[in-house]
C-alpha cells in the first residue's frame, strides 16, 4: 500500500480549504464550555483552535508527527498528540469526538471506529466528515488509465469511500447508534495555477505510487484532465462527501 507522507507547509499553504469546509461541522457538534471535546484527525490544527475557542477541553490527535509538530507550532497551548484511531489508547469520557477528512485515510474502518467509541462516554456523540463513495472518481478515472497505459499495477487503494449504508453499519457494530447521514456532491476549488498538481503531491500517493517519474507522470495527468476539471479560471477536484452524526449509547 502507498505510503502517504504529509507536507504540512504545502498543506496550511494550498490547502486550506479543508478546514474551512470543516468549519460546517463545529455548528454541527454545537460545542459547549467545558465539554472534552477529541479532534480526531486534527492536521495543522485549525479546528482544534476553534473548538477551544468555544470554551471546549480539546485533545487533537494525528498519525502524522510532521502534522502535529506544524500544529503545535501554531497553537502551543493546545494539547495535541501523535496518535493512532486504529489503536487508540486515550482516557475515555470524551463528550463529544469531532473527525474531518481524515476516516477515508483509514481503510480499516472498523478499528477507527472502535477507537472512537472507546474514546466516548456514554450519551456522547460524534460528528464526522470523509469522502463519500464516488469521492475524486474522475481524478482516479484517469489515473488509473494513465497507470495502465504506463504498465504500472493497479492503483493500490489507500482511500476508503463508503456510501451511506455501508457506513452506518461500520458504525453501528463498533457500537454507535447513527442519528443522521448525508452524502452529498462538493466540487472543490483548488488554489494556484498548479492547483491539481499540488493536490496530487499532497494527497495523491495512492495514485502516484511505482510511478519512475512523479512529476512526468502528474504532467501527464494534469494535461489529461485539464478539459474536465479546469474552468471558470481554476482547478476543481471533484468530491463527494459523506457526513455523519452519531451516539454512543447512555445504557
Amino acid at each position: 500500500m502507498a505510503v502517504q507522507r504529509w507536507d504540512p507547509l504545502l498543506y496550511d499553504d494550498r490547502h486550506s480549504f479543508v478546514a474551512r469546509h470543516g468549519s460546517d461541522l463545529i455548528g454541527e457538534l454545537d460545542p459547549r464550555p467545558g465539554e472534552r471535546i477529541l479532534d480526531a484527525g486534527c492536521g495543522t490544527g485549525d479546528l482544534a483552535a476553534t473548538l477551544a475557542d468555544a470554551g471546549a477541553e480539546v485533545v487533537g490527535i494525528d498519525s502524522s508527527p510532521e502534522m502535529i509538530d506544524r500544529a503545535r507550532e501554531r497553537f502551543p497551548h493546545l494539547d495535541l498528540r501523535v496518535a493512532d484511531l486504529r489503536s487508540l489508547d486515550l482516557e475515555p469520557g470524551f463528550d463529544a469526538v469531532l473527525s474531518n477528512a481524515v476516516l477515508h485515510w483509514i481503510p480499516e474502518a472498523g478499528a477507527a471506529a472502535a477507537g472512537i467509541a472507546r474514546a466516548l462516554r456514554p450519551g456522547g456523540r460524534l460528528v464526522a466528515e470523509l469522502g463519500g463513495a464516488g469521492n475524486v472518481g474522475t481524478i482516479q478515472g484517469a489515473a488509473r488509465a494513465l497507470r495502465a497505459e504506463q504498465g504500472l499495477p493497479e492503483a493500490d487503494g489507500g482511500w476508503y469511500f463508503p456510501g451511506i449504508d455501508e457506513y452506518s453499519a461500520v458504525l453501528e457494530e463498533a457500537g454507535l447508534k447513527v442519528t443522521g447521514a448525508w452524502l452529498f456532491d462538493r466540487p472543490t476549488r483548488l488554489e494556484g495555477d498548479d492547483g491539481l498538481a499540488d493536490w496530487l503531491r499532497m494527497f495523491g500517493a495512492p495514485l502516484l505510487s511505482g510511478a519512475p517519474d512523479t512529476d512526468a507522470f502528474i504532467d501527464r495527468l494534469t494535461d489529461r484532465l485539464g478539459p474536465v476539471l479546469h474552468h471558470s479560471g481554476s482547478w476543481w477536484a471533484d468530491y463527494v462527501r459523506l457526513r455523519v452524526t452519531a451516539a454512543k449509547p447512555a445504557g
